[in-house]
């Protein structure tokens, strides 16, 4: 995960955008995540297809369309997420070689169990809670839902 985490951070940052921008109730565009991210549509679709297929995201068709979350902020873990981003990735063996590896591999699975650890405990709402702390101010207030 640590080795190669540029793609589970580009899902996180999505999610994050689509919860922070749209939330449940409104959507946003891949042009508009892209431009916010500071990257090329073409190169975050294949990516949002994923994260639409796994439920995580959900795509609206239409003049309307885009994206918003499938399911509710606190309910979305961000260890899913990027399980969710590597799991395509998962055969890719680009990774260093060599005899040495046998001895760095172990402490490599240490730092993926802990950083794992540390995502299972964080869901999107937090970072949206943190985001908001940080001074981002949120284009929209979701309406307040409630079960009983």
């Amino acid at each position: 995960m640590i080795v190669r985490r540029d793609r589970g951070m580009l899902a996180v940052l999505i999610v994050l955008d689509v919860a922070f921008h749209a939330g449940r109730t409104s959507t946003v565009s891949a042009a508009e995540i892209a431009e916010r991210a500071g990257l090329a549509r073409r190169g975050i679709e294949p990516l949002l297809q994923v994260l639409s297929r796994s439920g995580l995201l959900e795509s609206v068709r239409g003049p309307r369309g885009g994206y918003r979350l499938g399911r509710p902020k606190r309910a979305i873990r961000l260890d899913e997420v990027v399980r969710t981003a590597l799991a395509e990735d998962a055969g890719a063996e680009d990774g260093p070689h060599g005899a040495l590896l046998g001895v760095l591999d172990p402490l490599w699975s240490e730092l993926d169990r802990s950083c794992a650890a540390l995502l299972a405990g964080l869901t999107v709402e937090d970072m949206v809670r943190r985001a908001e702390q940080a001074g981002l101010v949120r284009p929209c207030a979701e309406p307040i839902t409630f079960s009983i």
